[in-house]
């Protein structure tokens, strides 16, 4: 005797395949695991293993992400630094009035603020930018071409083993 129960298993069915009822059992359904095709290897392991190409690819985008930040720290400077200096040496411009306010707490108190979100907004999306640069040069699975569903050919059902 080989331990096995002739009898009827939890879901109805016996060791010959024959239901309770005596229809015989659906065919099986194959069940796979996700797509094992070789992707190339993604050069974030030499990050996470701190290797010297590593630290040369983290370096890249931190200098790309400091210089971003110099220009826009530049751009800041320049045109709302030199306000003040613009009211102080031409005092005709400091002196004008709209709508009975000086220009300048015009300029400086309400102006400038629309100015500050507009490069905000430019520097997020220039260092987005950069990142995804980084991400690209690095070729992790998720922005390299083979894993996008799009792009991988559909697969035809294999022999079943």
């Amino acid at each position: 005797m080989s331990g096995w129960s002739s009898g009827p298993t939890r879901d109805g069915a016996t060791r010959d395949g024959a239901t309770r009822a005596g229809a015989p059992m659906t065919e099986r359904v194959r069940v796979t695991g996700p797509d094992r095709r070789s992707r190339p290897l993604a050069r974030s392991h030499d990050i996470d293993e701190e290797t010297s190409l590593g630290s040369v690819y983290v370096r890249s985008l931190m200098r790309a992400q400091l210089s971003l930040a110099l220009g826009v720290v530049a751009v800041l400077a320049v045109t709302i630094g030199a306000l003040p200096l613009l009211f102080h040496l031409v005092p005709e411009v400091g002196d004008a009035r709209v709508a009975g306010l000086p220009i300048a707490w015009l300029v400086l108190g309400v102006l400038v603020y629309p100015w500050l979100l507009l490069l905000g907004w430019a520097y997020v999306r220039r260092a987005e930018r950069n990142e995804q640069h980084f991400t690209e040069l690095l070729g992790t699975p998720e922005t390299s071409p083979e894993s996008r569903p799009e792009s991988r050919p559909e697969t035809q059902p294999g022999p079943e083993r």
